[in-house]
């Protein structure tokens, strides 16, 4: 059989992703690893999950978690979500949330529901590599988000239709963005909202890391500015998708999409004939742990994750060699460096594994035309602080010799 006579043309896109296969060296216990952007572990909630299936085992539910269910997601779990988006300052019932298999199925339903082949994604320059492995699937052509920028809009427009598509959707991480750990200044997404609007675009906003700010003032989602703007979630163009991965635990793939409902409606067919709806289950124990302790483990997360992070920039001041530039996020699981011009980020993870022992995850994979190889993303989400101190030692020394 030949398969390559009968896969699809968008089966070619389709390519590994450098982080997936960099997470195999977690389990060489001699490396020490800034690779996987993945929660601890060891700060999992695991006895409150340990009780919520054995009480949903227990009591009348069991049947429920058990059978089949809507598609848009278990109600009390949306309810929860739903006030959860109201503190954050977006307005919204049940009805604008699909429960969906961590945001990454939320990403690639976007995709199937704006992509045809040819069309035209703004993302920004690095963006997030998942995204990507999304979108590729569904044949578009990549284009440099700038928020601010003042390029003319019906240029855009014309240049896209020329490539044999249209503009469909600006996509980005606002706060702590992977890999950079950037966050959009509220001018900047504001800036954003008016270029989607003369260009006529949604905005797919990642809001994976909303929770784990460390520090300074939290800035609204772009969601909540367009609804400020537009006077409601029914007029917004800005898809929200959240995540409880990094919070609670992404083992359970419990994430969601928050919008406008004709666009909440659409993705809800696209559940039905995907998967037809997300495990009862992981929705049940997820809405029972979050009210029992989501805001204290948050809180928990923000004291270990932000003394790890001041422990990588402490390290990075006092390792780094001249000429190398890193990012001071706020918040999130990662830092950006940027390499003096020649080097490759891919050849140093080589050396780095071979002589040194460490790895990371070599900055070109998180942009759409493979550039900037001179880059590199750091995660300090699951390492100690004494290992911290070592592996960035060792990276120094990688880079100095």
């Amino acid at each position: 059989m030949q398969w390559s006579d009968v896969l699809a043309t968008r089966s070619t896109r389709m390519k590994a992703s450098e982080i997936r296969e960099l997470l195999k060296l977690l389990d060489q216990p001699d490396i020490i690893s800034f690779a996987g952007g993945i929660p601890d572990p060891a700060l999992f909630p695991a006895d409150a999950f340990a009780r919520a299936f054995a009480d949903v085992m227990a009591d009348s539910q069991a049947a429920a978690a058990l059978q089949y269910s809507v598609s848009e997601g278990y109600k009390p779990l949306r309810d929860w979500i739903a006030a959860e988006m109201g503190k954050i300052g977006v307005p919204c019932t049940a009805e604008n949330i699909l429960i969906t298999s961590g945001s990454q199925q939320a990403l690639d339903y976007l995709g199937k529901l704006m992509l045809s082949p040819g069309d035209t994604a703004m993302v920004t320059w690095p963006t997030y590599l998942g995204a990507l492995g999304a979108f590729n699937a569904y044949e578009p052509l990549y284009v440099r988000l700038d928020p601010g920028s003042n390029a003319d809009p019906e240029a855009q427009k014309a240049e896209a239709r020329e490539a044999g598509g249209a503009l469909k959707f600006a996509y980005l991480s606002a706060d702590f963005c992977n890999p950079t750990g950037e966050t959009l200044t509220r001018a900047a997404r504001e800036a954003l909202l008016d270029q989607a609007a003369a260009l006529g675009v949604a905005v797919i906003e990642d809001g994976a890391y909303q929770f784990l700010r460390y520090d300074g003032e939290p800035i609204p989602p772009i969601l909540a500015l367009d609804i400020e703007r537009s006077g409601g979630i029914e007029n917004t163009r800005t898809i929200y998708c959240g995540s409880f991965s990094k919070t609670l635990a992404p083992g359970l793939r419990v994430g969601w999409v928050c919008g406008a409902r004709e666009v909440i409606s659409r993705l809800v067919l696209m559940k039905q004939a995907a998967d037809l709806h997300s495990a009862t289950m992981s929705q049940i124990v997820t809405d029972r742990v979050a009210r029992e302790l989501f805001d204290s483990h948050v809180a928990r997360l923000r004291a270990t994750y932000g003394a790890r992070r001041d422990r990588m920039l402490a390290a990075l001041d006092r390792e780094m060699p001249e000429g190398v530039r890193f990012t001071r996020p706020e918040g999130g699981m990662f830092i950006w460096l940027t390499l003096p011009e020649g080097m490759d980020g891919a050849d140093l993870l080589a050396r780095a594994i071979a002589e040194e022992r460490v790895a990371f995850v070599p900055g070109g994979a998180f942009h759409a035309d493979g550039s900037n190889r001179n880059t590199l993303r750091l995660s300090f989400s699951c390492a100690t602080e004494e290992k911290i101190d070592e592996g960035i030692a060792r990276l120094g020394r990688l880079l100095r010799g």
